[in-house]
């Protein structure tokens, strides 16, 4: 089978994890580190110490108990990390019969999307999925993409960020920005900030920006190089 690739929002959405074992809390910390708005858990067995740090948070909520079908209602997103065949299975037919994305871990079978391997860097992500055919690769190439894909990514993702709005406030013709946007990334910005040379970077933004941002570029770098 193959996956359609989506990035979802995550952002006020309720989304339920069953099963806290070391998988599970793996899944717990992802949906927390994407900014799910509620995650419910739970778990047969009390919670160790090593959640104490999760649960503290205002926006999780741990129960230790069996699954009941009503923990799916009005939940966005669930995520089964069971043991249990029987309980993964019931899981994954009730979200397919209430059109709730699912995901029971390394068994795609019975999901309605995969979770792909992930590199992150600030705001970016890049996403890497075999279709369930390999993790053993998928995890290959994560890790030639974290030895590729630095800090500096991050940064002038940023930069970027930073940028977009002062451009687009301009007025200018949309060519003539997405030609600005392109020169940048396109250009030895990325090395300027990696090797940390404030002095390259801001000559780079001089020949990329427009004249009327200039004076912001010092602030457009600042805590980047």
């Amino acid at each position: 089978m193959r996956y359609y690739p989506i990035f979802v929002n995550l952002e006020n959405k309720a989304c339920l994890v069953v099963g806290a074992g070391e998988v599970g809390k793996r899944k717990i910390q992802s949906l927390i580190d994407f900014g799910a708005g509620h995650v419910t858990i739970i778990e047969t067995c009390p919670a160790d110490s090593e959640m104490d740090s999760i649960i503290s948070l205002g926006n999780v909520n741990f129960e230790c108990r069996e699954f009941l079908d009503t923990d799916l209602d009005e939940k966005f997103l669930v995520m089964a990390c069971t043991s249990s065949e029987a309980v993964n299975w019931r899981i994954s037919n009730l979200c397919a019969d209430r059109g709730i994305l699912c995901n029971i871990v390394d068994q795609p079978e019975k999901c309605s999307f995969i979770v792909p391997a992930t590199v992150k860097r600030g705001d970016l992500t890049l996403a890497i999925s075999t279709a369930g055919q390999s993790p053993a690769m998928a995890k290959r190439i994560r890790k030639e993409l974290q030895e590729n894909f630095g800090d500096e990514y991050a940064k002038l993702l940023t930069l970027m960020g930073r940028i977009r709005p002062l451009l687009l406030g301009l007025g200018l013709d949309t060519k003539e920005n997405t030609v600005v946007f392109r020169n940048l990334v396109n250009s030895e910005l990325l090395v300027a900030i990696k090797d940390q040379n404030l002095d390259a970077s801001m000559e780079i933004l001089k020949e990329s920006l427009p004249d009327q941002l200039y004076v912001n570029i010092m602030e457009l770098l600042d805590g980047l190089v």
